[in-house]
């Protein structure tokens, strides 16, 4: 079998490594200047550049969208010299951005009517896991489609599934990003409690990673929110657009998710001490603030 060629859209914090990754296993990468320039590591390794996703889609046989948010994948979809325009039956759109649900339903239904494929299947596991190639990777699409891509997310990500039809991995990953902001929020909570009563935050981060309150947050955003390393691997910006997902889809369907909005409320805070390109797990100094107590001693 001929191995394909990926067109990738969208190489930032996320897309970056993750078209790294897919040029070191083998595959023939394409990326458009039409937006920003190329990385330059990709073009070194050999990456073809075009100038509009209409010309990465009739050069490519697979096209992979990273981008951050719903009305960027319409437009790399459907804009001006937009994606959508260079299909042709047999081709391959994979969205791994995180966007709303119900605007991926509509996005699958136009890629179709193109003769083409579409799979939503969004990630998990940050800056770290796209470096490392150890993401999560949550799908919804074709059982055909998703068994066609698997090799690719095979390269880019471990834990990989296929959770239903278009739509469902956006579900999926909005579910994740509950999980992830409230475990941020309960972390925060416990390291500034433990430094405020007198107690050493770095000591009961390694204590508490030995015990049933284990978790990758408590890991990864422990460590960072004890060195006030804040740089972003996923920023709080985009944080909030997914909650705000949540929020939005929750009201639709009925249901209260109070502590998502409580969380949603100090990723606000965060953001009002110009912190929206902080890292996620900035969200400590909203509790921080909120306690007039640093646990850096900042």
């Amino acid at each position: 079998m001929t191995t394909p060629t990926i067109a990738f859209i969208g190489t930032g914090i996320m897309g970056k490594p993750m078209a790294l990754n897919l040029q070191k296993a083998g595959y023939q990468i394409v990326v458009s200047d039409h937006f920003v320039a190329p990385p330059q590591e990709l073009v070194d390794g050999g990456a073809t550049v075009v100038h509009s996703g209409k010309e990465a889609a009739q050069v490519s046989d697979v096209i992979i969208t990273m981008v951050p948010n719903t009305p960027d994948v319409a437009d790399a979809l459907f804009g001006d010299n937009g994606i959508a325009q260079g299909l042709s039956a047999g081709k391959l759109v994979i969205d791994m951005s995180s966007i709303a649900p119900i605007e991926t339903q509509e996005f699958a239904k136009q890629i179709k009517e193109c003769g083409a494929e579409y799979l939503d299947a969004p990630v998990s596991g940050g800056e770290i896991g796209a470096i490392n190639a150890s993401l999560t990777i949550m799908v919804g699409g074709s059982e055909a489609a998703f068994e066609r891509a698997k090799p690719l997310f095979e390269v880019m990500g471990q834990n990989i599934t296929l959770v239903g039809d278009n739509g469902a991995g956006q579900i999926c990953k909005v579910a994740n990003q509950i999980i992830v902001a409230l475990n941020i929020e309960a972390v925060s909570e416990a390291l500034v409690f433990a430094s405020k009563a007198g107690a050493d935050p770095a000591r009961v981060r390694n204590a508490l990673m030995g015990g049933f309150a284990n978790s990758k947050i408590l890991e990864v955003h422990g460590e960072r929110m004890v060195k006030g390393t804040f740089d972003p691997g996923f920023r709080i910006a985009l944080h909030q657009k997914d909650l705000n997902l949540a929020l939005t889809g929750a009201k639709q369907l009925g249901l209260d998710l109070p502590n998502t909005a409580t969380a949603q409320q100090l990723f606000t805070e965060c953001a009002e001490m110009d912190g929206s390109s902080w890292d996620h797990s900035a969200l400590i100094k909203a509790i921080e603030a909120r306690g007039n107590h640093n646990i850096r001693g900042e």
